[in-house]
């Protein structure tokens, strides 16, 4: 009896301490729309969790399933155009040089070139519950302490339980789903996608092979293969029907998510996306769900519990979040910032990993085949606000996507920088993709600003500043280097005072006449040139290399 009674105070207290964590998002209703859903991810796989109670909806995504095919945007030398330019502006004939930009870029996307390739989902699992009618005691949350959402709730007189992560180590996706009472765990299981895909059914195993869209004259060449198996622990059985699995008379099943493409490189897609899947798949099938567990919140907490973050006494994590957000101005709830502040890392963590991609303009997650600003990487500002907590809230690691970006970009960035600007080193403009474009995207308005690679570039100085680590610094100076040596070839005297300036650019996003927006020597490019000229010769006098060229550098 006293065990009895024990065991009983320590799940009380459990129970207690997770309704007050305040590292916990929850609601007391499944999403009614995809803004609402819970994300999950590991760097390469994301999903948002609707947690409906009846139909369950999980939206997948992979980080290397965009639209298109290798290859760059830059369709000819524009180098006289460019000058065309240059000498409109130092004419002051203003108008005339944003006409002239335009005409060159046009804003919609010309016949032999591209303004960048949409990031898009794979697709949307539905997990469809059998005899489910009186509910109550619902609970959607996701705990952002261990990375791991949940939703439970009691089904005429049934406790369902819930539980979902998207694990590193193993690179699988993983749903723990179990009744309190046998035979009771009753589902189909069905895949949906607006790719182009074919769906099948092999070995208990629901499995769909597609290919991304074809856009702007690239013809879509990502494949990917998203397997779906569910493993019955104790009782019950699987039926394959109709295109769906479905789970029969259990109590607890463990289902895994894998995804693979083709993808190996922004000009390579060699790899067996069937293969990639089959194998993280094959990994996990005989791991139990404690050992599964335990690896991935290993894995995350040791980025997560680097940093603490507690602001005020009162905590009102007992009230829904929604509900905390609405009386957020009358109960100052300072608790909420700190969750806040904390859901900001988590996100970072689950969209950025080594070895991936970097987080896009949404993250990893996106439910469309044409999400807004087709989710690419904005440089303007949008992927370095993504990389802003990096290093301040000690997720250092987090970076080394954007650096593997970088030098992709730092490549195929020479093409724009020969065959736009006719100079050395290599530069980007405002927007980007996972194929590296570098040339100019949304046409000759918003695009004319050829500073993105000196923005992108201040991580790298950034990275080095906050860890002090001269071989990361010898391996990335090249890049740095290389963004110095475009702007010494780049800069222009303007005529009235002689001084050195970038043109044609903008001042991101902005216009100073009615629809004019190119010009030369704003006040954002000098400060990047500055910068960049200031880490290079910081970087090579640290590293005793390059006095030459820093003397050039210097004279500028």
């Amino acid at each position: 009896m006293k065990t009895k009674f024990y065991t009983l105070l320590l799940f009380l207290c459990i129970t207690i301490g997770n309704a007050q964590s305040n590292h916990v998002l929850w609601y007391d209703e499944p999403a009614d729309n995809w803004n609402e859903a819970l994300p999950i991810g590991n760097g390469r796989i994301g999903a948002m969790l609707y947690g409906g109670e009846k139909v369950d909806q999980i939206q997948l995504n992979e980080e290397t399933v965009w639209a298109g095919s290798p290859g760059n945007n830059i369709a000819k030398d524009y180098y006289q155009d460019v000058e065309s330019i240059r000498e409109l502006l130092f004419n002051g004939k203003y108008t005339e040089a944003q006409q002239k930009a335009l005409e060159v870029f046009p804003k919609n996307t010309p016949d032999n070139t591209n303004y960048g390739m949409p990031y898009q989902t794979v697709g949307n699992i539905k997990l469809a519950f059998k005899n489910h009618n009186k509910i109550s005691n619902f609970r959607r949350e996701l705990n952002i302490e261990n990375a791991v959402a949940k939703v439970s709730y009691l089904a005429d007189g049934v406790q369902y339980n819930r539980q979902y992560f998207v694990s590193y180590p193993d690179q699988v996706m993983a749903i723990h789903l179990q009744a309190n009472k046998s035979e009771k765990l009753n589902f189909d299981i069905e895949i949906q996608s607006a790719q182009k895909h074919v769906a099948s059914i092999e070995n208990n195993i629901l499995h769909l092979k597609g290919v991304s869209e074809t856009r702007e004259n690239k013809p879509g060449k990502v494949k990917f293969s998203t397997l779906i198996y569910p493993k019955i622990i104790g009782e019950g059985k699987i039926v394959s029907r109709e295109g769906k699995l479905s789970v029969e008379k259990a109590q607890e099943v463990l289902l895994f998510i894998s995804i693979g493409t083709n993808f190996k490189k922004y000009n390579d897609l060699s790899n067996a996306e069937d293969e990639v899947a089959l194998k993280f798949l094959n990994n996990v099938k005989n791991k139990s769900i404690e050992a599964l567990l335990e690896s991935h919140i290993e894995d995350y907490q040791d980025l997560f519990k680097r940093v603490d973050l507690k602001l005020g006494k009162e905590n009102l994590s007992n009230l829904t979040t929604d509900e905390r957000l609405k009386t957020f101005s009358k109960n100052h709830d300072l608790s909420l910032i700190s969750l806040y502040f904390q859901f900001g890392r988590y996100l970072l963590i689950s969209s950025s990993r080594e070895g991936g991609q970097p987080a896009n303009l949404q993250g990893i997650w996106n439910n469309k085949l044409s999400p807004p600003w087709d989710s690419k990487y904005t440089v303007n500002i949008n992927t370095e606000m993504n990389y802003w907590p990096a290093e301040v809230t000690n997720l250092s690691e987090l970076h080394a996507p954007l650096f593997s970006m970088l030098e992709d970009l730092s490549e195929t960035g020479k093409e724009s920088a020969h065959k736009m600007y006719h100079a050395r080193g290599w530069n980007m403009h405002h927007n980007t993709d996972i194929w590296r474009i570098s040339g100019i995207v949304d046409g000759g308005f918003y695009g004319f600003w050829p500073m993105g690679g000196a923005w992108l570039s201040q991580h790298l100085w950034q990275h080095f500043l906050f860890t002090g680590d001269i071989n990361f610094l010898k391996k990335y100076y090249p890049i740095l280097k290389e963004t110095a040596l475009f702007y010494v070839d780049v800069l222009q005297k303007e005529p009235k005072n002689g001084w050195l300036v970038v043109t044609p650019s903008i001042s991101p996003e902005n216009k100073y006449i009615d629809g004019v927006g190119v010009t030369y020597g704003t006040t954002m490019d000098n400060q990047l040139v500055f910068d960049v000229f200031n880490n290079v010769i910081t970087a090579a006098k640290t590293l005793n290399i390059d006095a030459d060229f820093i003397k050039v550098v210097e004279e500028k």
